[in-house]
């Protein structure tokens, strides 16, 4: 363990940064690494003194948020992030109630199924299952999708609150391809197309040859409360998709909005 003095860049971190900010931001940095992490790169991530992050790993540790390598003393994220992340996910009525139509529709299609939902005003990922091709996609379950620049996106853009489309239209709209919307007025044009046909593409739009074919899910009260899409390889998904994956997708996101509706 360092003998460093305990302290904290003031710099690094903002004013009135505390200890339990400082321990959430280091079990962050864990989840979002791809293998385990060292102590000293976890501390100059986050700009703190390796004694301090050690003190607050250990505490992590002993509550299971946080696990330690037994060989390499490298720290990775821990199991008990897992069963709260699942349990969490599964107070979303949304992921129960759709899960046996998105497996459906897989294997009717043999392509990737996503579900979303809007949480704290961004489209998350709730569910991810892999299709049946040699592509295989890494996109994760809480990954945030772009409004303007996704299938999803677009959909809770077309039929989630106006707010939100007059918002994200007028503000800086990213470029994550040549091929992303980047102007307000093409994602206006573009989300009234959507609304008028009732399902969202975005060929190319985030990712160079991906594409994803999306279509709403509305509660009893008409609420939209989630999304679906097919994703798959442009070669599959094409720019204008194929009318029978439409009619897949859309009849998919009917018969899991018609189960929320608690009616026969």
């Amino acid at each position: 363990m360092s003998t460093e003095p305990d302290t904290v860049s003031a710099k690094a971190l903002p004013a009135g940064t505390s200890t339990l900010d400082l321990a959430l931001r280091a079990v962050e940095y864990l989840v979002s690494q791809s293998r385990p992490a060292a102590l000293a790169q976890i501390a100059a991530e986050l700009g703190a003194s390796k004694a301090t992050i050690y003190r607050h790993l250990v505490t992590l540790q002993r509550h299971g948020f946080v696990r330690q390598d037994s060989e390499t003393g490298r720290y990775d994220a821990g199991i008990k992030l897992v069963m709260l992340g699942e349990a969490l996910r599964q107070r979303f009525d949304i992921v129960a109630a759709a899960r046996e139509e998105l497996m459906t529709l897989r294997d009717r299609t043999g392509q990737a199924v996503t579900l979303c939902a809007a949480i704290d005003e961004e489209v998350i990922v709730l569910e991810l299952i892999q299709g049946r091709t040699l592509v295989e996609f890494a996109t994760r379950r809480g990954t945030p999708m772009a409004f303007h620049a996704s299938a999803h996106g677009k959909i809770w853009l077309a039929f989630g609150a106006p707010e939100r489309l007059h918002r994200i239209a007028a503000g800086p709209l990213k470029a994550w391809t040549p091929a992303s919307i980047v102007s307000g007025e093409a994602l206006r044009a573009e989300i009234a197309t959507v609304q008028e046909r009732g399902w969202a593409t975005a060929p190319d739009e985030i990712i160079t040859g991906v594409n994803a074919l999306a279509a709403p899910v509305f509660d009893h009260r008409k609420v939209l409360v989630g999304s679906i899409a097919l994703v798959g390889s442009t070669q599959f998904i094409t720019a204008i998709p194929d009318a029978e994956q439409i009619r897949e997708v859309v009849g998919s996101a009917a018969r899991i909005s018609r189960g929320l509706t608690w009616q026969d």
